[in-house]
């Protein structure tokens, strides 16, 4: 079967203090549910671009910066990665995921097959 890794998307700016109790639960089911239907291989959330450190080659210039990334409105909060029967499998989990936040935070979610 396939894998997919599945980008989440968020705006970092507003994505502030972390989900509430309700949308870790939700998520939490959500995720145990996936898992219990043997789609879920890994999957985690990302500390924030503060933490983080962009190592860059540009015209043969190597370039290390660290975060936080101001100039990126939209930035990789978390990933998945899921083994679906199909690109229609992959993309429905992720949509039920999108769909657990409720409007908590904007997120967008991008499901690419990994290459084997």
């Amino acid at each position: 079967m396939p894998r997919y890794l599945s980008l989440i998307r968020i705006d970092e700016a507003t994505a502030t203090g972390g989900p509430s109790p309700e949308l870790q639960q939700r998520m939490g089911a959500l995720l145990e549910e996936i898992t219990k239907a043997g789609v879920m291989l890994d999957t985690a959330g990302l500390t924030p671009t503060s933490d983080g450190v962009r190592v860059r080659q540009d015209g043969g210039k190597l370039t290390v910066t660290d975060g936080p990334f101001t100039e990126a409105k939209e930035v990789i909060g978390g990933y998945a990665i899921m083994q679906a029967k199909d690109k229609a499998e992959a993309v429905e989990w992720a949509r039920r995921f999108v769909e657990v936040h409720e409007g908590e935070f904007d997120i967008t979610c991008e499901v690419r097959q990994i290459a084997e």
